[in-house]
Parts: C-alpha cells; sequence; structure tokens
C-alpha cells in the first residue's frame, strides 16, 4: 500500500460543511475589546474625492476605527466596534451618503452550537427557532429537542454568539455555547501568569509573529487563549513553547491545555437529580395530602377528626390540605409558570401552559371553597387539593422518567466519542532511525508528522501511516471488520482502533478534528441535529394542538355543567361529596392534562437519534433524518462496478504486442504515457511494467518524460512519448482516433471479455502496438448483496464506463440483469434520473470521483468508505467498512427506523386519541368510568415514556445480512485514485 503524499495529509476524510470566519480581538486597558472588519463594493465611486467623502461620513460615525475606500476597486474596508457600531449601520451610513453597497459576501457566515435547556417538545424547538430567526443576522437555525442542541449559521457582521443566546434566554430557554466558529486547527489553552494588559500584549505579540498563527482569541477572565494555526507550519506543542518562551527576567508564562468542563454529561446529570429531588420534595407534602383526602376519610374512625370544625364550615382536614398543597402548587410547581409565561409571551402554547392551566384551575377551585366554608355556617362543598399537588407530583415522575431513557440515546455517540486515547508515546528518532526519546503526552498535544510509538494493547491514537513495525490492529470499533487488519510499513492506520500484537511507529497524518473518528462523530451529531421530513407532521400538529386542547377542554367543562344544570342526566351520577360545577371542572381538568402534545414532539428525534447513533456503530453513517427517511423508499439501487461491486485493485493479467514494438518496448511507452494517469487501471498497468522490470532485472532505461498529455474522458490518455504518439486506451479512443483494430486484436478482446477482463490497448503512431487484459475481482459478498436485495424487493443495476461485454460478465456474475456501460459520468447521473422519471426512489452506490454527479442526482447517495473525499462529500450515506453488505443494512435500518417512527406516532396519538373523549367523560354515563386528572397526568407522563422507550428498542437492532469475508478485506482509507 502506498504511503500518502502531502496531498492526501493534508484531506480530511470528512471535510467540515461550514466555512467560518472568526475575528481577531484586539485587547483593551481593562477588557478585551473586540474589533471586526466588513469588506463592501460600493458602486457610483467616481473619483478619489468620492472615496475621500465616504471616508470622512464613516470617521464621523461613532465606533468605527478605520475606513479605506478604494475608488479603482470600488471597495471599502472598514475596521468597526461591534459594541458601539454594527455592519448594518455602517451600510446605511453609506448609502444616505448617496453611494449603494451590495450585500455582505457568503464567505462571512460563521456557524456556532448551542446547548437549550428546558426544551420538552417540538413546540418548543419551534420557538427557539422562530427566536433565532428573528435575530438580525442569523441566516439560518437547526434546533433538536432530542439532541438539545442548536446550530446557528449567523453573519458576525451583524450580530455575535452573545446576542443570538440573548434572544434565546428571552424566549424562556437556557442556551450554553459549546463551539463558535470551526474548531478545526485550534488549540485552547490556559495560561498562568497574565496578572495586567502588559502580560496580553506579550504574549500575542509573541504568538502573532509565530509563523502559522491565524487567529488568537483570548479570555482574561479564566486566563484561556485560543489560537488557530496552520497545521502544516505549526502545532499545539509550538504554541505553547512559543508563550512560554515570552517570558523574560523574572517574569514566567506556564501555558496547558484548556480543560473544558464536561457540561453535557453533567447538565444531563444535573437534570436527571433535579427532576428527581421535585418528584421526591413534592411527595413529601403530595402523599400527606392524598391520605387526608383519600385515604383516612375511608377509614373511620382514623378519620373522623378531619371533619372536625376550626370556625364556620372550615375542616381540619381542609385545612391541612390548603398548607401541604400550597408548596407544591407555588414552589414546587413555579417552572410550570415560568415556561408559561415565556411560552404565552412568544403567542406560543406548550406543555407548560396545559399544566398551569389544570393545576390552577384545580388549586383556585379549592382556595374558593375553603373561602366560602369559612365564612359561610351551611356551605358544603368539595376542594380538590389533592388533584393539584398529585398531578404535579406525577408529572414530574415522568420527566424524570423520561429524562432517564432520553440519556440512553446518545449511548452510542458516547461510545465513539471515548474510543480516541487519552495519552500518546511520542517518540523522537535521529537520522539514522534510532530511538532519541520518548514521553507520554497528551493526544490534543499530537502535531502532523509526529512519529508515535504503539505498544501491544494500545490504542491508536491518531490517523497515521505505519513507518516501521508489524502488527494486526482491530478495527472493528470504527469499520465494524471483525478481523484483526496486518499492518506493515506504508499500511494506514485509524484513529482510535486497538493494536492487537507487535509495536508500531506511525507517522501522524490526521490530528485533532481531521481524524477519520472526529468526522464521523461530527457527521453523526449534525445527522441528529437534522430534521427528518417525517416530523413534519409533528410540527403542524403542534402549533394548534394545544389551543385545541384548550378549547376541548372548556366545552367540555360547559357541556358537563349545563347537561347538569338543566337536568339532563340523573342526579346519582354525581359522586358523593361533589357538586355538578366539581364534576364538570374535574372533567375540564382531566382533558387539559392529557392531551399534551410531549410525546408527539420525541416521535422522530429519539428515533433518529438511536438509528443513526446505532448505524455509526455498525459502520454506516447516515447524515441526517433526510437521508434516513428516503432511504427507506428505495426500490432501485445502481451500482457502480470498479471499487465498488469488484475490489477496486485491477491486476495486469496479460501483455500481448501486436506489432514490431516489442512487448517491452510497447509496455514501456504505455506505463509512460499512463505515469500522470490516476486511474486504478492506469496505475495497474503502471505497477505492473515496474514489477517486469524488477522480476527480470532490466536495465533498460524507462522513458518517464511525457509530453501533450492528455485525458480523454471514459476512453483513456493520449501523449507524445519521445517521438511517438502514444494512445492508451479503451476501443473507443481507438475508434476516435481512426486507428484501425484488427481481427487478432478484436479476438484477443472477445476472449478476454467473455471472462470480465477489460482489455486496454497501446497504440504507437496510428497502429496498435499491443494489449493488456485487466482483471478486477469482484467482491465475495456481491451475489449475495444483489440477491439479498432481490428478496428485499429492490431491483440492482450496474451502470459503469467500462465496456459492454466486461460489464455484462461483471453483472451475470453478481446476478445483475440491467447493465449500462461505457457512460461517462454524466451519463450516470442522466441515467438516474431516467429511472426517477419513471416513478422510482434510486439509491447509487459508488466509490469514485466519476461517480459524485450520480451520487448528488440520487435519491440517496450511498459512498464506499474506501473511495474519494468527493465521492463521500457527495453522498448522503458513507458505507465507512467498504462492504456491500452495508447496502442492505443502510436500507434496512431505515426501514426499520421509519417503522419506529409510525409506531411512536401510534403511541403518541394513541392516548390522546383514546385519552381525551375518556377524559371527557364518554364512558362515565354507560360504565362508571371517568379519568381523574391526576391519573390523567399519569397517563400523560406514561405516553412520553414510552415513546422514548420505543426509540430505544432500535439499539438492539442487528443486521440482516452479516458476511464473514474470508479474504482480503479493503480497511477504511481516506482517498483512492479515481
Amino acid at each position: 500500500m502506498e504511503a500518502n503524499g502531502r496531498d492526501d495529509l493534508k484531506a480530511p476524510l470528512l471535510r467540515p460543511p461550514d466555512s467560518v470566519t472568526i475575528s481577531i480581538s484586539e485587547p483593551n486597558n481593562k477588557r478585551e475589546k473586540k474589533t471586526r472588519t466588513v469588506r463592501f463594493r460600493i458602486g457610483d465611486i467616481k473619483c478619489a474625492s468620492c472615496a475621500t467623502s465616504i471616508e470622512s461620513v464613516l470617521g464621523k460615525l461613532n465606533g468605527v476605527e478605520n475606513a479605506v475606500v478604494s475608488p479603482l476597486q470600488g471597495e471599502g474596508v472598514i475596521s468597526y466596534t461591534p459594541e458601539l457600531v454594527n455592519a448594518k449601520k455602517i451600510k446605511e451610513t453609506i448609502e444616505d451618503a448617496g453611494f449603494p453597497v451590495d450585500e455582505f459576501p457568503e464567505q462571512d457566515i460563521a456557524v456556532c452550537r448551542l446547548r437549550i435547556k428546558g426544551m420538552m417538545c417540538t413546540s418548543c424547538s419551534e420557538s427557539v427557532e422562530r427566536a433565532l430567526l428573528k435575530v438580525d443576522g442569523v441566516k439560518k437555525a437547526a434546533v433538536g429537542v432530542a439532541l438539545e442542541e442548536a446550530k446557528v449559521h449567523f453573519d458576525p457582521n451583524l450580530t455575535d454568539t452573545d446576542q443570538i443566546m440573548e434572544a434565546i434566554e428571552d424566549a424562556g430557554f437556557g442556551a450554553d455555547l459549546i463551539s463558535s466558529g470551526n474548531d478545526v486547527n485550534k488549540v485552547h489553552l490556559t495560561v498562568e501568569g497574565i496578572n495586567s494588559p502588559e502580560d496580553v500584549a506579550t504574549i500575542r505579540s509573541s504568538l502573532e509573529a509565530a509563523e502559522g498563527v491565524s487567529n488568537i482569541e483570548m479570555d482574561l477572565g479564566v486566563n484561556k487563549v485560543s489560537v488557530t494555526y496552520d497545521p502544516d507550519l505549526i502545532g499545539p506543542r509550538s504554541i505553547i513553547s512559543c508563550i512560554q518562551e515570552a517570558g523574560h527576567g523574572t517574569k514566567f508564562y506556564n501555558a496547558h491545555l484548556y480543560v473544558a468542563p464536561r457540561r453535557r454529561e453533567a447538565e444531563q446529570q444535573q437534570e436527571i437529580w433535579m427532576y428527581r429531588n421535585q418528584f421526591l420534595l413534592s411527595c413529601l407534602f403530595t402523599v400527606p395530602v392524598f391520605v387526608f383526602s383519600m385515604v383516612l376519610p375511608m377509614l373511620p374512625p382514623y378519620g373522623n377528626w378531619l371533619e372536625n370544625k376550626i370556625y364556620n364550615m372550615l375542616s381540619v382536614g381542609m385545612l391541612l390540605r390548603w398548607i401541604f398543597c400550597t408548596p407544591v402548587q407555588f414552589i414546587i410547581g413555579r417552572r410550570f409558570y415560568v415556561g408559561s409565561y415565556h411560552a404565552l409571551r412568544r403567542i406560543s402554547a406548550n406543555m407548560d401552559v396545559l399544566v398551569a392551566l389544570g393545576t390552577n384551575a384545580a388549586y383556585f377551585y379549592s382556595v374558593y371553597v375553603v373561602i366560602k366554608a369559612f365564612t359561610s355556617d351551611k356551605f358544603e362543598g368539595q376542594d380538590f387539593f389533592e388533584t393539584s399537588a398529585m398531578l404535579i407530583s406525577f408529572i414530574l415522575l415522568g420527566k424524570y422518567l423520561e429524562v432517564l431513557a432520553k440519556g440512553k440515546t446518545s449511548d452510542a455517540l458516547s461510545k465513539l466519542t471515548e474510543l480516541a486515547p487519552e495519552t500518546a508515546h511520542l517518540v523522537t528518532l535521529d537520522n539514522d532511525g534510532s530511538l532519541v526519546s520518548e514521553m507520554e503526552i497528551s493526544t490534543k498535544l499530537l502535531q502532523r508528522n509526529d512519529t508515535i510509538k504503539i505498544v501491544p494493547g494500545a490504542k491508536v491514537p491518531v490517523d497515521g501511516i505505519v513507518i516501521d513495525g508489524q502488527s494486526h490492529v482491530n478495527e472493528s470499533m470504527i469499520t465494524g471488520e471483525a478481523r484483526p487488519i496486518a499492518k506493515r510499513t506504508g499500511d494506514k492506520v485509524i484513529g482510535g482502533t486497538m493494536n492487537e500484537n507487535g509495536c508500531l511507529l506511525i507517522k501522524a497524518t490526521h490530528v485533532g478534528s481531521e481524524t477519520a473518528l472526529s468526522q464521523i462523530v461530527q457527521l453523526v451529531e449534525a445527522a441528529q441535529l437534522a430534521r427528518a421530513p417525517v416530523q413534519k407532521l409533528a410540527d403542524k400538529i403542534s402549533k394548534f394542538f394545544v389551543p385545541t386542547v384548550v378549547l376541548a377542554a372548556f366545552i367540555t367543562f360547559l357541556a358537563w355543567f349545563i347537561t347538569g344544570q338543566v337536568g339532563l342526566y340523573p342526579e346519582h351520577w354525581i359522586p358523593q361529596a361533589t357538586t355538578k360545577f366539581e364534576l364538570a371542572l374535574q372533567f375540564g381538568i382531566s382533558v387539559l392534562v392529557v392531551a399534551c402534545p410531549c410525546a408527539l414532539g420525541l416521535a422522530t428525534p429519539t428515533a433518529v437519534m438511536v438509528a443513526t447513533g446505532k448505524g455509526a456503530s455498525q459502520g454506516v453513517l447516515i447524515k441526517g433524518g433526510n437521508a434516513l427517511e428516503k432511504a427507506h423508499k428505495v426500490k432501485t439501487v445502481v451500482f457502480d462496478k470498479t471499487g465498488t461491486l469488484t475490489l477496486g485493485k485491477p491486476e495486469v493479467v496479460s501483455a500481448v504486442p501486436f506489432s514490431s514494438y516489442s512487448k517491452e518496448d510497447f509496455c514501456d511507452m504505455a506505463a509512460a504515457a499512463e505515469a500522470n494517469s490516476e486511474h486504478p487501471i492506469a496505475k495497474a498497468v503502471v505497477e505492473h511494467v515496474k514489477r517486469q522490470h524488477q522480476k527480470y532485472g532490466s536495465q533498460t532505461a524507462h522513458v518517464t518524460e511525457v509530453k501533450d498529455f492528455e485525458v480523454h474522458t471514459g476512453a483513456g490518455v493520449s501523449g507524445k512519448v519521445g517521438e511517438a504518439i502514444v494512445l492508451v486506451g479503451n476501443k473507443r479512443l481507438m475508434r476516435a482516433c481512426s486507428i484501425p483494430v484488427g481481427p487478432e486484436v478484436e479476438d484477443y478482446i472477445s476472449k478476454n471479455e467473455q471472462h470480465a477482463r477489460t482489455c486496454v490497448l497501446v497504440a504507437i503512431d496510428g497502429k496498435v502496438a499491443g494489449a493488456f487484459a485487466v482483471s478486477d475481482p469482484v467482491k465475495p459478498d456481491a451475489r449475495r448483496v444483489i440477491t439479498f436485495l432481490r428478496s428485499m424487493r429492490i431491483s440492482s443495476i450496474m451502470v459503469t464506463g467500462d465496456n459492454l461485454a466486461t460489464a455484462k460478465a461483471i453483472a451475470q456474475e453478481v446476478g445483475i440483469d440491467n447493465v449500462f456501460a461505457e457512460v461517462d459520468p454524466v451519463g450516470k447521473a442522466d441515467k438516474i434520473k431516467e429511472l426517477q422519471m419513471k416513478g422510482m426512489a434510486v439509491a447509487m452506490v459508488g466509490d469514485g470521483i466519476n461517480d459524485s454527479p450520480a451520487l448528488v442526482a440520487a435519491d440517496v447517495g450511498m459512498a464506499i468508505g474506501a473511495g474519494t473525499d468527493v465521492a463521500i462529500e457527495a453522498a448522503d450515506i458513507v458505507l465507512i467498512k467498504s462492504n456491500l453488505e452495508d447496502v442492505v443494512t443502510a436500507i434496512d435500518l431505515s426501514r426499520k427506523t421509519m417503522s419506529r417512527i409510525r409506531l411512536n406516532y401510534v403511541w403518541a396519538l394513541g392516548y390522546n386519541i383514546l385519552g381525551m373523549p375518556i377524559a371527557a367523560g364518554i364512558l362515565f354515563p354507560f360504565t362508571g368510568i371517568r379519568l381523574p386528572p391526576w391519573l390523567a397526568g399519569a397517563c400523560m407522563a406514561a405516553s412520553s415514556i414510552s415513546v422514548v422507550c420505543s426509540s430505544l428498542l432500535l439499539q438492539s437492532y442487528k443486521k440482516p445480512l452479516n458476511i464473514q469475508n474470508q479474504n482480503t478485506q479493503e480497511p477504511f482509507h481516506y482517498s483512492k485514485p479515481a
């Protein structure tokens, strides 16, 4: 296996989706003073005086530090303090001066991720989204209720993360910043010894002088320094050394990695403890209320003392119930009031509104009963203090069980993040390769091109290339491949995998957020945040559901109250010690509480979260709920041939001359022409010629220089080797260049194509000089996968750029009936569109750059993990292991997930559809069965818990097709020649 080149070292497996620009902060005497720079295209600048007038107008604007306007280029560059003025005001000032200003450039869009606290359902996430989109400068916002995170795209010239967080808090939710901007090649350090502005200036100037440092951010509150850098020029250890060397005399600075608190786990644990403690505290007051209202009165003479009158008709039991219920209603239940206030303020409604309405109706009616009893010596009424207290207690119990279950939905992601070891053994070698020193350092301090020692039983800390040693590495935690993979010099290793036996020395090629593991985690997080289209149903329902429930509860109350007042139902229907008003009120409160839409909002995001995490652990990366949902509709799978159905390792099995040129001469000329091509077949030809020279010890000088080199897409290459014009390619290239192909050559081609071999013809000076037969073995699992897809009622099609005969031979071997051969990259995309026009949902499976248009055109693009970065980026699903069985896994997991989401909707809507009529008293006239408010609260809580637990059952998902390939398996690579 070839070692990575310089370009490979720079190219990550999965490129970050967002381009981010971060402003540089400048120090102030008292605190850090931020300045930003914005650039505008300004029209109607006719001369230098126009530019001067614009500069003059901007100079008078408070907060503008500097303004430079170029009359020739029609551009203005303005530095300003965002606390005093913003880019919008600057733009308006220029326009007021009579000069049109273009919109802000796209590259100024930044991205931040935020942790959102207090979201309970889809209604909450929609409220957060609406609040974010109202912020001036926010371009796009995605909020995930299950992940409890938001990803915001914003214009840093118009707003910043502080304003975004303030908008969320104004909407009634808590917000913590997870990351701002793109953390690729960014290190966060804690610096000790900063005591004055001079220290800040010293450290900043030292870092700015270092080559490769592009941005510096300093937070003096915690002495934190964040440095963005070019990994080709500098790394974390060099930055730390730079800071420490800035000290002089008696002044020393000590820098080490900033350890961010593990907020997510801590906050989840804190939320669990909060609900548990609130539930227990609520029980402390609710149990006595329950005993005083429902237990002791049924146990005479033990409960008789509760009927003793204190004053007029006010009894001891009534007073005790009031005293014990009040803390539950206003102290423990305060969260419902706060949530209701914020929801109503943003003209929305959620669970808090329903709970607050229901409990307040019960509580304040009971207070009315107490006051009436206190002031009257004849009044007889029943209080509902137990309804209010028990309702809040059951809801808190439900939320406690729900957060316990929700914490398990991200287990797969947590396991992925824990794969990377915390420390690594950094070694220094001399020019002879002898060990000079060895030290244990944090994995976060590793830099590109570091040499790392990996002992048996240790995890590989970062992605790299083996430079010494032999071993077997277990890559199952990343690729799912059960067998340990043999590794020797030149082979690639993946961060997070386990070294089984031998000792390895590796050179780091991808570190930090560039590693495959980091990018898998980023991709899964992004997928869990993205909404599936099926969730739109819940979003639409939630918009009008709560107002509808409130209306239904009010109608229920009126129906029972009015029918009772006019005597439409007999008196014996009314429970003992209950009035017609109280009975109607109980029915109304039960409807309010039982119909909460929390479960509906959790139905889709929890299932998507579990499924994407489970998929990642199985070696299938699904880029969001949209891809997950589309995959279950797939009825046709289109396969590329080379590298997808075949191993992608073509080898020359024969080389035959057809002219006066010797075999060695035509091979050398072909190798010289193909040397500049990146195509797998071209590399196979070059490698074959090299092996022949090594095998026979030939001393013939190789002609390596090619002039007028040209690639003929889908056909071959041409160029001038020495004085000869050489063409290397298929019959199509020969026909296009009017080169005759004789019967002998045709016969050679025909025989090899029958054996699924590709023939490469070599023409020199207008005549076919020879040909290569290239074989690319079919993947062992291909036929079984195609057969299994057929059993799933999914048809398979092959689309390839290879010739028809070879393509048909391969198709027959794997069991595919429909073949489209000699198709160029654009033609592949056109074939996909043709199938879609027939109403088919099409998935495309490919690995090369030439497959990218088809991957994008397909309903679901699946990229082989060993394929090129371009293909991986274009795809909706990445099959990390490069095994075709995962095509089945991806589709099957999608089907299981959509089935689970539909079941979740049944659970969620089923509770409401069945619960609301029962709560409204539809069974009461016939059976005497009714749903008390406290029991309605328990049912509402049970619906949310059942939905989350239903989603968690996806954790037990097993692959429908698990092929243990005994042959050599392609490990997880970052790039492969197209």
